[in-house]
């Protein structure tokens, strides 16, 4: 038995292990490879120029446009591209850009309360940008014909604005009139945040009927810099019937193309911490795409979906009303217009994983208290305690059960002497042991059973949520989402001098290892001495790896094992004099 138990515990251990060795031996040198190679494409890509419209059952594809004088400028100034068409500024309390009026498309926005690194004077996180600049992403909308060939807005359309700036108490009226009895107006709301609402509107002055049918499309041109965390999906997104489809940007260049009919839903691609997302009317039935295409020998990527034809008789009009999300992932911005606007799950645009039964109560239950404390890591220490409490009843039986062990260790050496070479008659001889003492020596694996599932949701919670990005702890922790600054091989900063990130060992990792070297010491040691000496080495094995995990995880645990000792050495107290077991020597 006592063997099965020193399997168990080393199995649990390579477990863990594996896992975390993964990410930092594994993950993070192909992340580093792929980000060269991905820069080194980029570098050597054409500036990609042009849109393309989703095309009508049996039509041609919508043609392309340049940009004038852009055309031969490789990778230009963004500011530059921007100043060069007619605009629309945008400004609302969360974000800040403009609408070019040469296509109608929305293609500058700046995230005004995000910034692209901690410090406080850096630049806000710049989400759209367009065609011709660096980073082309952009959102376009109209109409393409589903039969005859009207000419229609596309990208070169010059429409004319009603006012010169979007807010979310004015909202823009763009129009356009084709010369051939159609009038076409795009009307284009924001909200307090980041929702973008677009009202079209056709209306026939001419003598024949057209059909149409009204699309929406986001292109992102050159593959973006991909985290690469096996953990984290980034790249198309969507929801088509209630099902989460979540192709990568390698499988568009493998397919080219993969489709969905669909009754309302949602698409778009996302970023770790950003989407942006086309919203049809839930009760229409759309057609719905990704797609991949290479221009100027670089990667375009573009979601779009058509939505259902629509007849105009002369003297008639027609109205179509789509959304675009382009904003930051909070949980309860997204939860609140799941509800708003009734789009099927639109929060798992954050990547809560396979357990998102847990990942997301948890995170809610984090929320709850940072809004009461006003820290998200002195949150994370308070759900450390309540975790501790409402597991205490099986948490304080095992520690029991472990603490009878370590008193019963000069016992279990004796019968180790006796009977070493019989492993048979020995495990008998400590079954009786363990039995007369009331001592499970499996017990020792519940608390970390229990503390391996809440470890791991919270690094998902850490790892995706937007809301720990960039917050602070005390001290140095500037983010706990990001792992702990400091390192012990230039005296936390007192030299002058730069460490290798393999050496970043921070303050609060060293804390973590001591305090679980300190657990270690209370629990029952390994009679095997090649066992007792692989323990010994665990606290330094499991500091250096949680080193680079998110500081907010490192401080989770070492207040874990803090509050572990407290309630071990308690119960050993408790159990001092106690005897464990019947006197005299074992049975012979």
């Amino acid at each position: 038995m006592q063997l099965d138990n020193k399997n168990l515990w080393v199995a649990i251990i390579v477990s863990i292990a594996i896992v975390l060795g993964f990410e930092m031996l594994w993950n993070q040198p192909r992340i580093q490879k792929q980000r060269a190679a991905e820069a080194e494409r980029l570098a050597s890509a054409e500036t990609i120029q042009g849109s393309n419209a989703p095309s009508a059952p049996g039509a041609a594809p919508a043609p392309g446009s340049l940009i004038a004088g852009l055309a031969n400028a490789p990778n230009p100034d963004r500011a530059s591209v921007i100043a060069q068409g007619p605009r629309v500024t945008i400004e609302g309390p969360g974000v800040s850009g403009s609408i070019l009026l040469q296509g109608g498309t929305i293609d500058d926005l700046k995230l005004v309360n995000y910034r692209q690194t901690v410090e406080k004077d850096s630049p806000p996180v710049v989400l759209l940008s367009p065609r011709g600049a660096a980073d082309t992403y952009f959102a376009e909308f109209g109409w393409v014909a589903a039969g005859g060939t009207p000419a229609l807005p596309g990208a070169d359309t010059r429409w004319t604005a009603d006012r010169e700036k979007l807010t979310p108490a004015t909202p823009v009226t763009l129009s356009w009139d084709n010369g051939q009895g159609l009038r076409f107006e795009r009307k284009i709301s924001i909200d307090d945040t980041y929702l973008f609402r677009i009202d079209e509107r056709v209306t026939n002055n001419g003598a024949a009927p057209v059909s149409l049918h009204p699309f929406s499309l986001a292109s992102r041109f050159g593959t973006p810099h991909l985290g690469g965390y096996y953990i984290l999906h980034e790249g198309p997104i969507g929801v088509f019937n209630e099902k989460l489809q979540e192709p990568s940007y390698a499988d568009l260049r493998d397919k080219k193309a993969v489709a969905y009919d669909s009754r309302g839903g949602w698409l778009g691609m996302v970023d770790k911490y950003w989407l942006v997302s086309l919203i049809p009317d839930q009760k229409a039935d759309v057609k719905a795409r990704f797609t991949h295409t290479l221009a100027g020998g670089a990667d375009r990527y573009q979601v779009d979906y058509l939505g259902p034809a629509a007849t105009v008789a002369p003297g008639q009009s027609t109205e179509s009303t789509s959304r675009l999300f382009a904003g930051a992932k909070e949980v309860h911005l997204l939860d609140s217009y799941a509800k708003r606007h009734a789009i099927p799950l639109f929060d798992r645009a954050i990547d809560f994983g396979w357990f998102y039964f847990m990942t997301k109560p948890m995170f809610l239950a984090l929320d709850i208290l940072y809004r009461f404390i006003g820290n998200f890591g002195v949150a994370i220490i308070l759900f450390t305690v309540a975790i501790k409490i409402l597991f205490f009843p099986l948490a304080n039986k095992s520690y029991r059960s472990m603490a009878k062990m370590k008193l019963l260790q000069p016992e279990m050496e004796k019968l180790k002497e006796k009977y070493g070479e019989d492993r048979q008659r020995m495990s008998q001889e400590m079954m009786q042991l363990y039995k007369r003492a009331g001592a499970n020596p499996l017990s020792g694996c519940l608390p970390i059973l229990i503390q391996i599932p809440v470890f791991f949701a919270l690094y998902k919670v850490l790892f995706v949520t937007i809301e720990m990005r960039h917050a602070p702890f005390y001290g140095w922790i500037h983010d706990l989402s990001a792992q702990d600054p400091t390192s012990l091989f230039n005296l936390f900063g007192l030299l002058p001098y730069a460490v290798p990130q393999m050496l970043h060992i921070g303050v609060w990792p060293l804390i973590m290892g001591v305090t679980m070297f300190l657990q270690q010491k209370l629990n029952p040691q390994p009679v095997d001495p090649i066992q007792a000496k692989i323990f010994l080495a665990l606290p330094l094995i499991f500091t250096v790896m949680l080193a680079s995990f998110p500081a907010g995880l490192v401080i989770y645990w070492a207040v874990n094992n803090t509050l572990s000792i407290a309630q071990q050495w308690l119960i050993m107290k408790r159990l001092e004099g106690t005897p464990l077991a019947p006197p005299g020597k074992a049975k012979a």
